[in-house]
């Protein structure tokens, strides 16, 4: 598994990869000490985990880590913080783990055993088959599920709204979310959702309109689903 370090702090660093040294499996391909080297050097070397600290000079790492998610193939992400208040404000986020420092010898151990299947090398050939179909014309044409942000029941058919364009489809919300359960969520008995891109919830009007990472449209979320959501949201 390819790691790249992110910490403004060079002992943290250290330690950090001294400890790594234990895990043959595990190599450190490259190191950052900002935001910004850290999402130029995620783009290049396209590392399957990231160790992430949370506070640093100017990009701080919530905001790296969001825009993280939306590479082709985001790396998994394990927070770093001498501060246990930002553990919420991290989890919506969605990373894949999230340490106190100084991090100790069995606590990498256990997050490096927990999301060893969830990270991007593990998700490459899963993704490689997500597609969805749709029809254009006369044509028949595909997208990656990854690029959806939100799918609608719209009278017979399933509007597709993804980067780049929309869509319709003759597939119901609900064979899509019986196709595709780790990714879609549903938030309306007429919207689906793709989970990766939940931004944040906000209040309204006396609704819950949810925002969406890229997509300028608020979508409502409907009381039944509004706990799921909440709960998403709060876990990562």
């Amino acid at each position: 598994m390819n790691i790249l370090l992110v910490d403004d702090e060079p002992l943290a660093r250290a330690r950090l990869k001294r400890l790594l040294q234990a895990f043959a499996e595990h190599q450190v391909v490259g190191e950052a000490s900002d935001g910004d080297t850290a999402l130029a050097l995620a783009s290049n070397l396209q590392p399957d985990l990231v160790f992430l600290d949370i506070q640093m000079p100017g990009r701080d790492g919530l905001s790296v880590a969001a825009e993280l998610l939306h590479l082709p193939l985001p790396p998994a992400v394990v927070f770093l913080t001498a501060h246990p208040q930002h553990a919420l404000e991290a989890y919506q986020v969605a990373p894949a783990g999230y340490l106190l420092k100084p991090v100790s010898a069995e606590q990498l151990a256990a997050t490096l055993q927990r999301i060893g299947l969830t990270t991007k090398a593990h998700l490459q050939k899963q993704q490689a088959q997500q597609w969805l179909s749709y029809k254009s014309g006369n044509t028949l044409q595909r997208v990656e599920l990854q690029q959806m942000f939100y799918l609608q029941a719209e009278d017979k058919y399933v509007r597709f709204v993804f980067a780049g364009g929309e869509a319709l489809s003759d597939l119901s919300l609900k064979q899509l979310e019986e196709q595709f359960p780790q990714d879609l969520i549903r938030i309306h008995r007429n919207t689906l959702v793709l989970k990766r891109r939940i931004k944040a919830l906000h209040q309204q009007e006396g609704k819950h309109l949810l925002e969406l990472w890229q997509c300028a449209q608020r979508l409502e979320v409907s009381r039944r689903e509004l706990p799921k959501i909440r709960q998403l949201l709060c876990a990562g």
